[in-house]
Order: C-alpha cells, then sequence, then structure tokens
C-alpha cells in the first residue's frame, strides 16, 4: 500500500472508531511467531491489553529478519563520537554477531526470561547491544542514564532488582572522563539489593576500574559464548522498564510491553516520520531516554534503517556545528532532537555561519519534541536549514508519538506554536475542571479517551495502586497527561506546558509557556525560562531568566524595559512581568527540560533536593547569587 495515497482525516477516523481492525491491520506488517487472534482485551484492572495471545521478538524484527530476507551487509549503526573522534559502521550480521554472542553470555551467567538487567553506559555500541540482547532471550532491561549519581542508580536497583548490571569502564562529558564502575560499586553498595554480576566495558581511555569479586570482563564473556537464537515471548511481556522522575521524589518505573510497541514503532516510523526502508534516521538523543528507546534503537532497526548513535553534544564536541557534519558526511535523512539543541546552536552560532560549511541538501525531515519549540527558535531553523522542522508531542509514558504532523500520509501544513494534530489512535480532548469538554481556544487539562493505543506503557513497576491515581482516576475512562493545552478550530493542538506551569496572579491563570514564546522573541534571547513565583499582594507573579545570544552586548535594564514591554504588548498588564533577570544558563535535566519547579523553589526560598539530572550543580548558586543581587523572590527587600 502506497501511505501517501491515504487521507489524514480519513485514517485518523478509522483509527478511532474502528480500532480493532485498525490495529489488527498494523499488526500485520511485522513478523509474528504466533499471530494474535484476540487484538484487543483488558487485563484485571480494567486497563487495555494488545494482541495478548500473540508471540514474537524485538529483537528478531530488528535483526535476524533483514538478514534472512537478504539485507546483512546494509549498515544498521553508525557510530559517530566527537568526543574520541571515533567513527565506526557496524552491518546487520555484525550487529547481530555481538548481540547473540552477549545473549548467549548472560544465560551463561544464569538470566532467564523473566528477570530484570540493569544498563548503566555511555552512548556506545555496547549499549545498544546490551539492550538487544536482553531483548533476545526475554531478559527485561532497565537502561539508566549513565549520567545518574550512585544514589539514583541504586534506588533504580531496589525498584527492578536486576540480576545482572551491564556497564562500561567510563563516559565522556564534552572533554571530562567520568568512570562509571567506581559509581556501579558505589551504587550497589547504597542498595538493598545485589547483583549477581557486573558486566564490564572496558573502553580503555584511562578510568579506573576498581574489580570486585561480582565483575565479568564484557570482552571475554562475549569471545567465549556462543550465538543463541530469539526466543518467543507473549506480546505482553516486559520489554523494558524506564524510570522518569515523581512529583513524590520516587522515580516511576513506565512498563512497555513487547507486541504493542513493536506495532506502533513501525507504524510510527512509516506514518509519522515517513521513512523508507534502508534510509539514515538519527535522534540526537541518549539511549538511558524514552526517545534513546524508541528511534535510536528499535524503531528505527524494525523498521530496518540506519540508525546514528551519537556521543557528543550539540556545541562544544567540538563547536556549534557538529550536528550539520553528522547530517551532511552520513546522509541522514530524517533527524529528531530537542528544541533546547537547536537553542543551544542558536545561542553559539546566531547568523548560522557554521551551517553554510556542510551540504544539508539530503535532510528530508527535522523533527523536534522534549520541550515545547518556541516560535523564535522555529524560525531562526526555517530561517537557515532547507529542510522543514516538524514539532510533536509525546510522552515516556506514551512511547511513540501522540500529535504530530503524520509525513507519511497526505499531511497537513504546519502551524508555528502547534505541535500538530492528533496522531492515529488517539482520541485528545480537552477538559476543564470538572471533567467538561473544552471548546476550540479554550485552555485546558490534555487527555486521551481510553483505549490508549499499542505501545502505550502497561504499568509503573510494582505500583499499580499509583498509577492508576496518577493517570486514570482524575478522569475516569480517560488518560491525565499532566499537560495543559488546546485545539484550535483547525483541531490543531496546542501544548502549553504542565498544568504546574501556569501561574495565578489576582485570580488570572496565566500560562507561563505563552510569556516564553513573546520573551524568546527578543531578538537578543537565545532561550529563557518564565515561573510564577510567591508574591503576597497577587499571589504569584512571572519572573523571567534569560540566556542572551552568543556575541549580543545588550545593557539588563534596556532588555529587561523592552521585555516587559513585549509581554505587556501582547498579554496586557495583568501578566504584571517586572523583573526580568540574565543568566549564563538555566538548570536543565540530562535530556534537555529546564527545571523551572526548581528555580520556581529557589526564588521562594523552598527546601528541595538536588536533583541528580542537573549537567552542573553549580548553577543552582549561581541562580541565587543573580536572583540576590536583583533582590527578587525571598531576597527581595521588603
Amino acid at each position: 500500500m502506497n501511505s501517501k495515497m491515504r487521507n489524514y482525516e480519513e485514517f485518523y477516523n478509522e483509527s478511532i472508531d474502528f480500532p480493532e481492525s485498525f490495529w489488527a491491520a498494523q499488526a500485520d506488517q511485522i513478523e509474528w511467531y504466533k499471530k494474535p487472534s484476540v487484538i484487543l482485551s483488558k487485563d484485571e484492572n480494567d486497563y487495555p491489553l494488545w494482541y495478548n495471545d500473540g508471540e514474537l521478538n524485538i529483537c528478531y524484527l530488528a535483526l535476524d529478519k533483514h538478514i534472512q530476507d537478504g539485507f546483512g551487509e546494509q549498515t544498521a549503526i553508525i557510530y559517530d563520537s566527537p568526543v574520541t573522534q571515533v567513527v565506526q559502521k557496524y552491518s546487520y550480521n555484525e550487529v547481530k554477531t555481538e548481540v547473540a554472542k552477549l545473549a548467549g553470555g548472560m544465560l551463561s551467567l544464569g538470566l532467564n526470561i523473566g528477570d530484570t538487567a540493569v544498563i548503566y553506559m555511555p552512548m556506545i555500541p555496547q549499549a545498544a547491544f546490551a539492550m538487544l540482547a536482553c531483548a533476545r532471550i526475554g531478559v527485561t532491561h532497565s537502561v539508566v542514564f549513565g549520567g545518574f549519581a550512585p544514589h539514583e542508580l541504586a534506588i533504580r536497583i531496589d525498584d527492578c532488582k536486576p540480576k545482572l548490571i551491564l556497564t562500561a569502564s567510563s563516559g565522556i562529558e564534552i572533554d571530562r572522563l567520568i568512570a562509571y564502575k567506581p559509581l556501579v560499586d558505589e551504587a550497589i553498595e547504597l542498595a538493598s539489593h545485589k547483583p549477581q554480576r557486573v558486566v564490564v566495558f572496558n573502553r580503555k581511555l584511562g578510568a579506573r576500574i576498581p574489580f570486585k569479586i561480582y565483575d565479568v570482563d564484557y570482552d571475554a564473556l562475549v569471545y567465549g559464548s556462543e550465538e543463541t537464537p530469539c526466543i518467543a515471548v507473549n506480546a505482553t511481556h516486559p520489554l523494558y522498564v524506564l524510570y522518569t522522575s515523581g512529583t513524590t521524589g520516587k522515580p516511576k518505573g513506565i512498563v512497555r510491553d513487547t507486541g504493542g510497541y513493536a506495532t506502533a514503532l513501525k507504524f510510527s516510523m512509516q506514518y509519522i516520520y515517513g521513512v523508507q526502508q534502508d534510509e539514515v534516521f538519527w535522534a540526537a538523543s541518549d539511549m538511558g531516554w524514552v526517545v534513546g528507546h524508541s528511534y535510536i534503537i528499535y524503531g528505527p532497526l524494525i523498521n530496518r534503517n540506519t540508525t546514528v548513535i551519537f556521543e557528543g553534544k550539540p556545541i562544544k564536541t567540538p563547536d556549534a556545528s557538529t550536528f550539520w557534519r553528522v547530517i551532511s558526511e552520513h546522509k541522514v535523512r530524517t533527524m529528531f532532537t530537542a528544541p533546547t539543541a537547536i537553542r543551544a546552536i542558536k545561542k553559539e552560532d546566531p547568523t548560522g555561519e557554521f551551517i553554510k560549511q556542510y551540504d544539508l541538501s539530503c535532510l528530508r525531515t527535522q523533527f523536534l519534541a522534549g520541550e515545547r519549540c518556541d516560535i523564535a527558535t522555529l524560525e531562526w531553523y526555517n530561517q537557515h536549514i532547507p529542510a522543514p522542522a516538524i514539532d510533536h508531542w509525546w510522552q515516556t509514558e506514551s512511547g511513540w508519538p501522540m500529535i504530530s504532523d503524520m509525513m507519511g500520509l497526505d499531511y497537513f501544513p504546519v502551524k508555528p506554536g502547534s505541535a500538530g494534530k492528533a496522531v492515529s489512535g488517539y482520541d485528545i480532548r480537552i477538559f476543564g475542571e470538572n471533567g467538561e469538554e473544552l471548546g476550540a481556544n479554550q485552555e485546558g487539562f490534555v487527555v486521551i479517551k481510553l483505549p490508549l493505543p499499542p505501545g502505550f506503557m502497561m504499568d509503573l513497576w510494582n505500583d499499580n495502586r499509583r498509577f492508576k491515581e496518577g493517570y486514570l482516576e482524575r478522569f475516569p475512562g480517560y488518560y491525565f497527561s499532566g499537560d495543559g493545552g488546546f485545539k484550535d478550530d483547525h483541531n490543531y493542538i496546542f501544548i502549553t506546558g504542565r498544568v504546574d506551569d501556569v501561574i495565578n496572579i489576582a485570580g488570572h491563570r496565566l500560562s507561563t509557556a505563552e510569556m516564553e514564546e513573546i520573551v524568546s522573541s527578543h531578538h537578543s534571547v537565545a532561550e529563557c525560562a518564565v515561573v510564577g513565583i510567591n508574591d503576597n499582594l497577587k499571589g504569584q507573579v512571572p519572573l523571567a531568566l534569560v540566556v542572551i545570544k552568543h556575541g549580543e552586548e545588550i545593557e539588563h535594564f534596556q532588555l529587561q524595559h523592552e521585555v516587559v514591554h513585549l509581554v505587556r504588548d501582547q498579554i496586557g498588564a495583568v501578566a504584571s512581568l517586572k523583573d526580568v533577570v540574565i543568566v549564563d544558563r538555566l538548570p536543565k535535566t540530562r535530556s534537555g527540560k529546564i527545571l523551572r519547579k526548581l528555580i520556581r523553589n529557589i526564588a521562594d526560598g523552598v527546601s528541595f533536593q538536588m536533583p541528580s539530572t542537573i549537567d552542573n550543580e553549580d548553577i543552582v548558586d549561581e541562580i541565587k547569587i543573580v536572583l540576590e543581587y536583583s533582590k527578587i523572590g525571598i531576597f527581595r527587600q521588603e
């Protein structure tokens, strides 16, 4: 079937009106060991299950199937590491050999279907091999981002109770070597649960590797093992547990199934990203995040694409040209990154001089997600890059996009500020406080009507009560996303941010996301964050932290005056924005999301636990100094 012949509206309506037949047809696009006869059912908690009696193996779909089809010599993985100045290519045959031997080694260490394994590695091919090896033998993997501190790793060890940890000797943070093995040893010491073995890949970069009795050398294990075949697992078998931050401070273990996920990823590669088999696809993320699971590893490989594993940053490895070099050198057709990466490049190269060094004609589409893409960044991108930028929206919980321009269909035009329209399978509504559905251009809570489509989270690991309380009970019959937004008259959806990013100024509920759009439009601003801080008179007032573009020279007073007037002109005096401060950088998670709650807590003098995901903890002290100097928040003189 030529997907370009399908009309978006017809295709979408079919998925909502006839979900079982729609997703039965999509399940036919992947190969099953046992084809499911039951497409949609429910678990004991009345939550939807997909393909409950089907059997398959996602590692087989990602590797063995393509080799059997005659594509074994196609490049599966391009490892591009500017921090080590290494570029290495692996064919599907080579990846399969590495994965099958590692899986055999894991079996020899006593792992079996139903066990769990933690993967704590940098952005190297061995991390991908480890994920696929787990999937090959039915071991549920939990990838923990390599930048997490031992305490955070220990929490995850105690929650998912791995029999095995796979790690590497070191990671590299721009130009700094980080020894991983001592961090793993400390985490095991802190954890109540003790893994039986730790498999260590020695990168031979000079990092200290203290030996423990539970250690196994990665290369020796692979070299001494036989290749093992894929085993069949049930469609609802947990492929992985991926932890995401929770409001209680305890991470939430998102559980993903196998059959629904494989079906959804194949569907998304074809219909959302519009990627043809054998093209190069690059998701510039980390394997420790959901983007890495879905669109560095499983999605591209299931679709027989060449995927790029990139060990570096958008800037400083070595400079703001690195993304454009990778695209040009490896002939990337479709790319996926976070708006914060584009903002970082924009800050370092505001006039796009680095971009002119490379031929980017190979790039067909640039997808953006992870945080709302402000219009100023989108305009800068469109000014300098020939391929269209497609903003889209999804969550760790969904595993694949929920709102997007569907590039594999007769798609609709991009509307700046919107993430697009609802993706097939997602019946997205906007609700008010009392569960009433709101009309066009009315901002409320973004919810999704059950049943959720295949690939969505199954549960929280060993915490179904929290799953139901956090996602399903506020609006019965609907999944509560935790985000706010609205639909316009043409069903374009605008995500305005987490619902706790709405501030109440003297009884007026105003979106900080809208203010950020306006502040970002100032010609000197590279990126910004607007948060609501406590005020004795009005309840809350907005505070804007701005990072100015590289090479820009503007006085603080002038910038504050101009930004305040921009917001006043476009929102009105009710916005009450008066405090605008310049900072060198904003606190962010490792995946690039701005930690707005942390900024609020600093300004309000609220105690907080230092997030382990901040790139540099010194930034907290920097913000305190700036706010104190500017007499803002708790530092404001009465």
